[in-house]
């Protein structure tokens, strides 16, 4: 047999005698890994809120952003750790984007994009939350556990999306 044979042989045959959490690894650890970023992004747009908007309302819902997702971080991180896994320190490079392009607004044009990146981001998470929540992976608690909060902010942010389009 050539070398290149037995070496194939031999990666197939190590992959199938690999150890059980190594099959399971990539789902459970990519999504608490994309739920930490979440929750700092979630927590740095919190504070934006508060410090650009005029509005009362979008002030409020940035002080629950900023509550809600430093609790979940909390025991998101906890999760990371039992996994093995070590947590980012910060939003993605994506999430840090869109930071960026919110700060550089204010007023009203500020309060309604913001608003309307929470409908859009809220969503998204909602759904890979609850694809996450019904696997069999440490995640899946974290993510049922979760999933009300984001359900509330999701609500709050469609509100606000209404009241400030009249503006």
């Amino acid at each position: 047999m050539s070398r290149k044979v037995l070496i194939a042989i031999g990666l197939i045959a190590s992959a199938a005698y690999a150890p059980p959490g190594w099959a399971k690894d990539p789902a459970g650890k990519t999504f608490i890994t994309k739920a930490i970023q979440g929750n700092l992004a979630e927590v740095q747009m919190g504070q934006l809120a508060q410090e650009k908007s005029q509005n009362g309302d979008v002030k409020a819902f940035g002080q629950q952003l900023v509550t809600d997702h430093n609790d979940a971080n909390t025991k998101a991180t906890t999760v990371a750790n039992d996994l093995g896994v070590t947590p980012p320190q910060e939003p993605s490079k994506k999430q840090q984007a869109d930071y960026n392009k919110l700060s550089k607004l204010s007023g009203d044009a500020f309060d309604k994009q913001f608003a309307r990146h929470m409908v859009m981001d809220h969503k998204k998470d909602i759904s890979e939350y609850k694809a996450d929540s019904k696997k069999k992976d440490a995640t899946a608690s974290y993510a049922s556990d979760t999933l009300p909060t984001l359900q509330k902010h999701l609500e709050m942010a469609q509100s606000l999306t209404k009241s400030l389009a009249g503006k």
